[in-house]
């Protein structure tokens, strides 16, 4: 079956790759759609982030739905013929995280499209992928192959919201308007947020962010004091979301984050220097939030309810055979929010 592999930056090829054998608890799943996420970009446009970076081909992918084709003997969960989402977490299950109902922080997690261990472990860009049983989470019939393939960044969104702890009637900030921060505005919306404000450095991505749902954006480029009218008694919002991995939009977001704030880092970038002497005196909960775990369940089941509507996100599907194509679109932000591949 073809596959979608990065070798080096900008050099991405459509390739025969080899299937794997189906074991007693595997389920194989025809790939149908598959998310171009901000970590495969980065593959492509730089080779990694961080860190982290490409030593052997890989294939790229991990926001992935389609077909069961086969399951093994052991499977009772899906059928062939069933639409799933595929987790694209593997947790070890025997670790001290993983025990401790923490799977998101496995010391032996094998995630797809990752070059974080080596050999890399490979990703779901493919026309054929075969994953273990409680990979494969069944979606309800009638539910479009593409909505289902939200499943993975919209976990993310959703895991970040339990990080913040409960959101009915709370302002809350999303700074950042990529595809993660349109996710959280989406979903600070179905968990009863009062008010929801964006700020990006793009019109194109804050325009869709307010057709999405958001009550005001602000392009702190175009607009550099557009926050302050929410600095008045110490700040205004009870929850933020940072999902630029920007310095720059953290410390802004101090300065109009209410004392006692939650303020939740959803994007990576480098190190930040932030002025601690705010965090202590306004009393901020500074948190962390990292991949998902039973979030993944949540998310397919509200993408099949269409409780969360993410069709706005969608920008394009492109044929696996155009994937550089594909993936040019999906780095111009000024374009693209979510553009995901047809298998």
């Amino acid at each position: 079956m073809r596959a979608i592999v990065i070798h080096a930056p900008r050099d991405i090829r459509v390739e025969e790759s080899a299937l794997a054998d189906l074991g007693p608890h595997d389920v194989q799943v025809r790939i149908q759609a598959g998310g171009i996420c901000g970590s495969d970009l980065h593959y492509y446009q730089h080779g990694g982030f961080g860190t982290v970076r490409l030593q052997e081909p890989m294939i790229l992918g991990h926001e992935i739905a389609g077909t069961v084709a086969a399951v093994g003997a052991a499977v009772r969960s899906v059928a062939a013929g069933d639409l799933v989402a595929v987790n694209p977490s593997r947790p070890c299950l025997v670790c001290r995280y993983c025990l401790d109902g923490r799977s998101n922080q496995c010391l032996d997690m094998r995630f797809y499209g990752s070059a974080m261990r080596m050999p890399h472990v490979q990703g779901g860009f493919r026309e054929s992928l075969v994953c273990t049983e409680a990979q494969a989470v069944r979606v309800k019939p009638g539910t479009e192959p593409g909505l289902a393939a939200f499943a993975e960044p919209l976990a993310v969104c959703l895991h970040a919201a339990r990080q913040a702890g409960p959101l009915m009637g709370r302002r809350v900030l999303v700074t950042g308007a990529g595809p993660i921060g349109a996710l959280s505005v989406l979903v600070a919306r179905y968990a009863g947020a009062r008010e929801v404000v964006a700020t990006d450095l793009l019109d194109e991505p804050l325009a869709l962010v307010r057709a999405a749902g958001a009550d005001a954006t602000v392009n702190m480029r175009g607009e550099p004091a557009g926050l302050d009218r929410f600095k008045a008694d110490k700040g205004y919002f009870d929850v933020v979301f940072e999902a630029s991995g920007s310095e720059h939009a953290l410390i802004a977001a101090f300065d109009v984050a209410r004392p006692g704030a939650v303020i939740v880092q959803l994007g990576i970038g480098s190190a930040m220097t932030l002025p601690m002497n705010v965090l202590v005196a306004k009393e901020f909960n500074l948190r962390g939030t990292f991949r998902f775990h039973e979030e993944f369940a949540l998310a397919v089941d509200v993408l099949a309810a269409g409780t969360i509507d993410v069709r706005p996100l969608l920008t394009a599907t492109v044929p696996m055979a155009e994937a550089k194509a594909a993936f040019e679109l999906a780095g111009d932000r000024r374009r693209a929010m979510k553009v995901q591949l047809a298998f």
